[in-house]
């Protein structure tokens, strides 16, 4: 038994890591295709990116491969195989279900990330990314990427979900991680400027996150946001843009915005103002 769980465990492990190799450099690909010069400079910071991704990795892989053989071998989960064990309407439900609270769990967890101590012990290293890159996905200290392993296995035991729709889930939850960091929108405009781009988020949105960081917290979402004051709009990729222009000529400083990133913000879990931004190498002067 201890052999086999150690055995799922490095299988999904290795599933974990090729899955974010495949769609990271898939993505990085398109960009490289769409922006030639947006990742110019940033070989460093890349090769950082995908190095605490695959140590990441490796600690998602822990809790899923455990409960990969729970659910094959001892019948654990609610996980199921059989599209007709529920209703057929209940298949997308579900998919809902779950993304609705993998967001929750991801904005309450996120906003502790920006929490002064925590931030500079652990969240820090996701902001080390300065512009962040299709490859910085998973780009997690440990502490971090625990927040993150648990989710989803702890869902499986309480929510019925079909194998099928559990696919799904983590597909979207793996391309929404890797474009909502790669420096551009990818999807349509409606997508992301129209009626549903008031909920749902996508690279702009999260763009904003990374400009300001004590906004924009939500993964799939911004109901959390809107509910909690913590909106704050669409970001603006012309400033990346232009940075990466300068960096193809030789003239940016990728290094010193990186430096910078690894200081605490010093927010205390309050948004920053609308339109402007904070830079985390200055302390936050507001009493409280």
């Amino acid at each position: 038994m201890t052999l086999a769980l150690i055995l799922s465990a490095i299988a999904m492990t290795l599933i974990v890591g090729v899955r974010y190799l495949l769609a990271s450099g898939a993505f990085a690909l398109a960009t490289k295709a769409r922006h030639p010069n947006l990742y110019a400079g940033l070989d460093p910071q890349i090769r950082r990116e995908i190095w605490w991704s695959l140590a990441s990795a490796a600690i998602y892989g822990v809790p899923a491969g455990i409960v990969a053989w729970g659910w094959q071998n001892r019948g654990w989960t609610q996980i199921y195989a059989d599209v007709q064990a529920w209703p057929l309407w209940y298949w997308p439900v579900s998919v809902l279900l779950y993304l609705i609270a993998h967001d929750t769990w991801f904005y309450w967890t996120h906003r502790w990330m920006h929490r002064p101590a925590v931030f500079k012990a652990a969240h820090a290293v996701h902001h080390a990314s300065r512009p962040p890159t299709a490859w910085a996905a998973m780009a997690f200290h440990p502490i971090e990427a625990v927040t993150g392993a648990v989710v989803i296995p702890l869902l499986v035991f309480l929510i019925p979900i079909h194998i099928g729709a559990l696919g799904l889930v983590l597909t979207i939850m793996t391309v929404m991680g890797v474009t909502n960091h790669m420096g551009w929108e990818i999807f349509p405009r409606f997508l992301w400027q129209g009626h549903l781009g008031g909920w749902l988020i996508t690279a702009s949105h999260h763009q904003r996150h990374h400009e300001q960081y004590g906004c924009n917290y939500g993964l799939y979402f911004r109901f959390w946001d809107r509910l909690c004051g913590t909106d704050r709009g669409l970001g603006d990729f012309g400033r990346a843009h232009a940075q990466a222009a300068r960096r193809a000529s030789g003239a940016g400083r990728p290094a010193a915005d990186q430096r910078r990133a690894g200081q605490p913000t010093g927010h205390r879990d309050r948004p920053a103002p609308l339109g402007q931004g904070h830079d985390p190498a200055v302390p936050d002067r507001r009493p409280g």
